[in-house]
C-alpha cells in the first residue's frame, strides 16, 4: 500500500505538470528531499526517477513556461564555475572510483541550482518552493519528533523511516537542517499566501517548529544544540518585545530540562570535555591533518581525499574530585576518517580555489539578503499583513522579512557546516536559489515601477514644454 500511494502521488504531481510545468520543478524537490525510492519496497527501487523528474522539470521550463522575465545571476554563474572545478578535481582526484560515486550526486545538486532560479519568476514561485522544502523536510521530522516524544531517542538510535544513514535521514544533518527551517516556517505561517495564516495554519507552523526543535534532543547531536542557540540569538532581531522574548526563552529552558533524556543530557555534556571525547578529538585531528594537506595540495585532492588520512590524537579524562582526582591520557590512532566540517570538506577536496568559491557564493548570499531586509522590511503591506503588496515596488514588507528568514537559515546551515560535512547537499542549495530568485524579481519589480513613474512623468514635462 506504501508503495502504491507514493506512485500514485507522483503520477498525480506529474500529471498536473503538464498543465504547470513549474509543478515538474517541485516534483523533483520532493523527489530529492524525501527520496521516496528509499521507502518502497520494490515499485520505485529499479526506476531512475530522479532522472525523469529532473528531465521534466528543464524541458517543462525550456518547451512551455514564459521566460519573459527569468534572469541569469552571477551567482548562478558561479554555480556553473563552481561544477566545472568540481568535475576538474574528479578528474585529477587521489580516489577517483570512490569521488566519480559523490560526483554522481554532486553534479546533480550545482546544475539544478543554476537552473532552479530561472523559474521562480513570481513570488507564488518563491512561496511555492519553499512550501515544498518545509513539507517535504516535514515528513521526516514530525516522524522523528513523534518517535523522540515516546522514546526519547539517542545518539544514532533515531530511525527515521530509513535505515539507510544518508542525506536527511542522518542524525546530525537532519538537527542542522529542521533548525534552519524554523524562520522558514514561522514567514510561512505570518506572511505565507498559499495557504492564508489562520489559526489553524498558525498552529501546523507551531506544532512543526516544536518538532524541528526535538529533533536535536532524539538525534543527541551536537550540531543541533549549537543551531537552536544561534537561533535563539537571531530571533531577538526579529521579536518585538526583546525582554520578554529572552524571559520566555529563560523559562522554556529551565521548564525543559527536567524533561530531557539522560542520553541526551550525557551526550550534550561532552562538549565541556572535548579532550576525553573520542568524536571531538578525531575530528580536531582531521582539520589539523586537512588543513596540513591543502598546504602541499592547494587545488585539492578531489571527492573523498579524506581517504588517506592518518592521524594519531591524544584523549584527556579527569576522574573523581578532591584529592582523588586522576587524569588519563590515551593515544589513539585512527585513519580514514571523514571531514565533519563543510569548510574542511571543501578545502580538502576542492582546495583553496574551490573553498574560496563556495565561500563567496555564501557571502553574496548572506550580504544581498541584508541588502533586501534593510530596504524592504519596513514597508508597509498593501492591504496589511498576510498576503501583502505585490508588484508596484511599494508594500514590500513580506520581501523583507523573507529575505530576513533566508538569511537565518542559511547561517543556521552553515554553522551547522561547521561541524558535518553538508557543503553539497541539496537543501543549501534550494535556500541559494530562493534568495536568487528573491532578489531577481524584487529588481524586476523596482525596474517596473521606475518606467511606469517615468510614464507618468513625461506627460506633465510635454505639457509644461508646449506651454513655454
Amino acid at each position: 500500500m506504501r508503495d502504491l500511494a507514493f506512485i500514485g502521488f507522483l503520477l498525480a504531481l506529474w500529471g498536473t505538470g503538464f498543465r504547470r510545468p513549474f509543478l515538474f520543478v517541485l516534483a523533483y524537490i520532493y523527489i530529492d528531499i524525501i527520496s521516496p525510492q528509499r521507502l518502497t519496497y520494490y515499485m520505485l527501487n529499479s526506476v531512475p526517477i530522479s532522472l525523469i523528474a529532473v528531465v521534466l522539470a528543464v524541458l517543462g521550463w525550456a518547451i512551455a513556461d514564459d521566460k519573459t522575465d527569468s534572469r541569469f545571476a552571477p551567482r548562478q554563474a558561479m554555480f556553473v564555475i563552481l561544477l566545472a572545478y568540481c568535475y576538474a578535481t574528479t578528474r585529477a582526484a587521489d580516489f577517483p572510483v570512490e569521488a566519480l560515486d559523490k560526483w554522481e550526486w554532486v553534479w546533480k545538486n550545482l546544475a539544478f541550482a543554476a537552473f532552479l532560479p530561472l523559474t521562480l519568476r513570481t513570488r507564488l514561485r518563491i512561496e511555492s518552493l519553499l512550501l515544498f522544502v518545509v513539507l517535504s523536510a516535514a515528513s521526516i521530522i514530525i516522524v522523528g519528533g513523534i518517535k523522540t516524544l515516546a522514546s526519547g531517542g539517542g545518539y544514532g538510535e533515531l530511525n527515521l523511516m530509513v535505515a539507510n544513514n544518508s542525506g536527511l535521514y542522518e542524525g546530525s544533518i537532519i538537527s542542522a537542517v529542521s533548525i534552519s527551517l524554523i524562520p522558514i516556517i514561522l514567514w510561512l505561517a505570518r506572511d505565507g499566501t498559499l495557504f492564508v495564516p489562520d489559526a489553524r495554519v498558525r498552529l501546523f507552523a507551531y506544532a512543526l517548529t516544536f518538532s524541528c526543535l526535538l529533533i536535536p534532543v532524539g538525534t543527541s547531536a551536537r550540531t543541533g544544540l549549537l543551531c537552536i542557540g544561534l537561533l535563539a540569538v537571531l530571533m531577538l532581531r526579529t521579536v518585538k518585545r526583546r525582554m520578554l522574548y529572552l524571559g520566555a526563552l529563560a523559562l522554556a529552558g529551565l521548564v525543559a530540562v527536567p524533561f530531557l533524556p539522560s542520553a541526551f543530557s550525557e551526550r550534550m555534556g561532552t562538549i565541556k570535555t572535548y579532550q576525553a571525547d573520542e568524536s571531538a578529538s578525531t575530528r580536531i585531528a582531521v582539520w589539523q591533518w586537512t588543513w596540513d594537506y591543502a598546504k602541499t595540495h592547494p587545488f585539492g585532492g578531489g571527492f573523498d581525499a579524506y581517504r588517506q588520512n592518518q592521524i594519531r590524537y591524544d584523549t584527556v579524562s579527569v576522574e573523581g574530585s578532591g584529592a582523588g582526582t586522576t587524569v588519563k591520557r590515551g593515544l589513539t590512532v585512527d585513519k580514514s576518517r571523514a571531514y565533519h566540517s563543510s569548510y574542511f570538506e571543501m578545502l580538502g577536496e576542492q582546495g583553496y580555489p574551490g573553498f574560496a568559491l563556495w565561500m563567496l557564493i555564501n557571502l553574496i548570499g548572506l550580504v544581498r539578503m541584508e541588502v533586501v531586509r534593510r530596504r524592504y522590511i519596513k514597508d508597509e503591506d498593501v492591504g496589511g499583513g498576510g498576503g501583502g503588496g505585490d508588484g508596484d515596488g511599494t508594500g514590500q514588507a513580506w520581501a523583507g522579512r523573507l529575505a530576513e528568514a533566508l538569511q537565518h537559515a542559511q547561517l543556521i546551515y552553515l554553522l551547522g557546516g561547521a561541524f558535518v560535512g553538508i557543503a553539497f547537499q541539496s537543501y543549501l542549495y534550494f535556500v541559494l536559489g530562493a534568495q536568487i530568485g528573491l532578489d531577481t524579481y524584487l529588481a524586476r519589480l523596482r525596474k517596473e515601477a521606475a518606467f511606469v513613474l517615468l510614464q507618468r512623468r513625461r506627460p506633465a514635462r510635454e505639457a509644461r514644454a508646449a506651454v513655454a
